[in-house]
C-alpha cells in the first residue's frame, strides 16, 4: 500500500469555486456566489494541502450523513481546519494521528473527498 504522505502520491484536488470577476477562490464549490463582490463563480479544482489552522478532537460517533457510519468500538479522532495555500479554511478530518498530538501549524495532505474532506500528516521538506 502506498505511503499518502510521499511525494509520489497523485495529488488529491479539492473541489472548490473560482469568482470570474475577482479571482476569490471560495469553498465549498457549490457556492453560487462569490462573498467578496458577488460575482458568478465558477468550478475549479485547487490545491486542497495546507497547515492546520485550529483542531479539536471529536469524542463521540458522528451521526451520518455526510459522514460514513460508525464502525463499532468509536475511537476519537482530530477535526481540523485547514487553510490552504489560496487562503480558504477546510474542516476535515485529520487521519493517522494521535488526535492529542496534532498542533496548529501542522502541514498537511489532502488525501481523500469522498465524503468529508481527508488528511494526512505531511512529511516536510528537510531544512
Amino acid at each position: 500500500m502506498p505511503n499518502p504522505t510521499s511525494p509520489l502520491v497523485r495529488q488529491v484536488g479539492l473541489p472548490a469555486a473560482r469568482c470570474a470577476s475577482c479571482g476569490l477562490v471560495v469553498w465549498p464549490a457549490s457556492l453560487s456566489r462569490c462573498p467578496r463582490c458577488a460575482g458568478d463563480t465558477e468550478p475549479a479544482e485547487v490545491d486542497g494541502d495546507g497547515v492546520v489552522w485550529s483542531h479539536t478532537v471529536q469524542r463521540f460517533a458522528p451521526k451520518s450523513p455526510p459522514y460514513r457510519p460508525a464502525a463499532p468500538g468509536h475511537q476519537p479522532f482530530a477535526v481540523v481546519y485547514v487553510e490552504t495555500a489560496d487562503g480558504i479554511r477546510v474542516e476535515g478530518i485529520l487521519d493517522g494521528v494521535d488526535p492529542a498530538a496534532v498542533r496548529i501549524g501542522q502541514p498537511v495532505r489532502l488525501v481523500s473527498t469522498d465524503d468529508v474532506p481527508r488528511y494526512r500528516p505531511r512529511e516536510t521538506e528537510p531544512s
